[in-house]
């Protein structure tokens, strides 16, 4: 089934557009993914976002695993520190960035 194109386009009216988003040359390093990989083997490839007593059920190789800082960089948290990683699906690895996102603007 043929879907019909959208009747307005769309026009970007911004004065002001946002610098494109570019990965911090930390997530290129080697040390950086030998972290990674510790993080995401230690938590056997499985989300480890618990909620209501339930650890998320997403898991390798259905799911893209995160290797999340639990804190931040720019808070301060140690970069290679596997104490420090928390392996988080992508719905909840972008759920914990936005918070701390609000967090750190009502700070």
């Amino acid at each position: 089934m043929k879907t019909l194109p959208p009747r307005l386009s769309v026009r970007d009216n911004r004065r002001l557009k946002p610098p494109p988003k570019t990965a911090a040359l930390i997530y290129r390093t080697p040390e950086y993914r030998a972290w990674r990989a510790k993080v995401i083997g230690r938590a056997g490839g499985r989300c480890e976002w618990v909620e209501q007593g339930q650890r998320c059920p997403k898991r390798e190789p259905e799911d893209r695993m995160f290797a999340d800082h639990r804190v931040e960089l720019r808070d301060g948290g140690a970069e290679f520190d596997p104490a420090n990683g928390q392996c988080l699906c992508g719905s909840h690895h972008t759920r914990k960035t936005m918070d701390e996102r609000a967090r750190r603007a009502n700070a």
